[in-house]
């Protein structure tokens, strides 16, 4: 009997080995990454199958959350301009060929005339949302992937609390696993204050269906509809005091005009993912006043994209710049069309400077980073390391023009299974700000040489090509 039973359970496993390898070669995925699935699969026994049914299936088709079908399944209360009708605005055929793209590739709207603030600390930003959040006479609107149960939240919670009590419609959506750590307290203050608060894809006890590996990383601010937030920060301490890596550095940007109006209809989508309940009530897009001469798209992308729309942005900008290019992430983990945007830039004569962190909180992500350094490098890309803490900022400057500045990092799972979003900024008095904060930063900062790179231990080197094998999936 032991010995049949035995004998079931292997059957039974190698079928699903047979026919979650056979999904992964009918999905035509990218062959780097299937084969990185099929090796996990073939050498972890059971452990393997349980990664590839909890992080593994590609649900892109199935459209998790389409942006695109709940802003066309009504009527959205604001005109919505294309890129064909501001020719005054962009000059640069490159520029505007980017405009169209990610229109297209993510129906990003276009949003001209805002009013553009470039936050780079905690105590600034969390400063200017709580200023934000104080004058709120109608609604807020918040989505982060982390809150952490910690002295800026809690704080960010009273606010929150004393604003509903005022009268003011609070809704709030939180990452399950980014904000693992918020106590049922917490989450209970705000509820029972009247606050609208809901989990993005919380844990389902459902193996096969599981959506574990698709996480809301978005990090967005609204108030009113007049007021707009985005970046790379999230809620927590750290920003202002500090941990064991040093104090993070990020970067966000205040928005009021019409980019608000992006920021709100990404937020309002993601309501209806987790309430169920579409909102389009003219109150959350007031009527934007004009402020400088500037274009912004809201550009987001994940799972439920049709394309891997911010990749294809940054990656063409890179592959256009005239000039320059300065990026700032704290995971250099690049797929092979980024990189290789990257070194025919910078074998172009591109100048082309990198700063990441000199360590990050991922050994494994630190490890595949200086796996990819040598690569660009040789194509004479500058990389540096920040020393001043931790470099958690993703932002792109391109020309003394573009900037872009959001919630995605240079990596597999922002491009592919994260939530994103990123302001896409075309205004020379913004990129010249982030331009003179990215010098900034590199006084505080190692330039790493090829020389340097290549005079590494050879079991460091040893350690960062194994932990590159897993760069397409973690």
């Amino acid at each position: 009997m032991n010995s049949l039973l035995f004998i079931i359970l292997v059957v039974f496993y190698f079928y699903m080995i047979i026919s979650s390898i056979s999904v992964l070669l009918l999905e035509n995925r990218n062959p780097i990454r299937s084969l990185s699935w099929i090796l996990v699969l073939v050498f972890l026994p059971v452990i393997g199958i349980v990664l590839y049914l909890l992080i593994g299936q590609n649900y892109r088709k199935q459209k998790i959350i389409s942006k695109k079908s709940v802003k066309h399944a009504t009527k959205l209360p604001y005109k919505e301009i294309k890129p064909d009708t501001f020719p005054e605005l962009v000059t640069n055929h490159n520029h505007l060929n980017l405009i169209n793209l990610l229109y297209n590739n993510s129906d990003a709207s276009v949003y001209t005339y805002n009013k553009i603030e470039v936050l780079t600390d905690g105590e600034e930003t969390f400063t200017a949302m709580f200023e934000a959040i104080e004058k709120a006479k109608n609604h807020i609107h918040i989505e982060f992937f982390i809150f952490e149960d910690d002295l800026i939240s809690n704080y960010l919670r009273e606010l929150l609390i004393k604003k509903a009590k005022e009268g003011v419609r609070v809704r709030m959506i939180y990452d399950y696993f980014g904000s693992f750590e918020l106590s049922r307290k917490y989450l209970k203050s705000l509820k029972e204050a009247g606050v609208y608060v809901r989990a993005f894809l919380p844990l389902r006890l459902r193996l096969r269906r599981s959506k574990i590996n698709f996480r809301n990383h978005r990090k967005i601010l609204i108030v009113d509809g007049k007021y707009g937030f985005t970046g790379g920060l999230n809620f927590a301490d750290r920003y202002i005091f500090g941990n064991t890596l040093g104090k993070w550095r990020d970067t966000f940007v205040r928005f009021e005009g019409g980019a608000v109006h992006g920021l709100q209809s990404l937020f309002l989508t993601d309501w209806y993912f987790v309430e169920r309940k579409l909102i389009t009530d003219i109150k959350y897009y007031p009527k934007p006043t004009k402020h400088s001469k500037n274009i912004v798209q809201i550009v987001s992308s994940g799972p439920d994209s049709d394309w891997e729309a911010i990749m294809q942005g940054i990656t063409s900008t890179i592959m256009t710049a005239k000039d320059y290019v300065y990026i700032h992430t704290p995971y250099f983990v690049p797929n092979e069309v980024l990189l290789n945007a990257i070194i025919i830039a910078a074998l172009g004569g591109i100048d082309i400077k990198l700063t990441i962190p000199k360590e990050s909180d991922s050994k494994l992500s630190d490890a595949c980073t200086f796996s990819y350094l040598g690569e660009v490098l040789e194509a004479g890309v500058k990389v540096y390391q920040y020393n001043e803490g931790f470099l958690h900022s993703k932002a792109i400057v391109i020309d003394d023009f573009i900037s872009i500045v959001g919630s995605t990092n240079l990596d597999e799972r922002s491009f592919n299974q994260n939530f994103e979003v990123n302001a896409f900024i075309y205004n020379a008095e913004t990129a010249l700000i982030l331009k003179k904060h990215f010098e900034n930063d590199l006084l505080n900062s190692k330039e790493i040489t090829l020389s340097d790179w290549n005079n590494r231990k050879r079991a460091q080197k040893l350690k960062e090509s194994f932990a590159r094998l897993f760069s397409p999936i973690i």
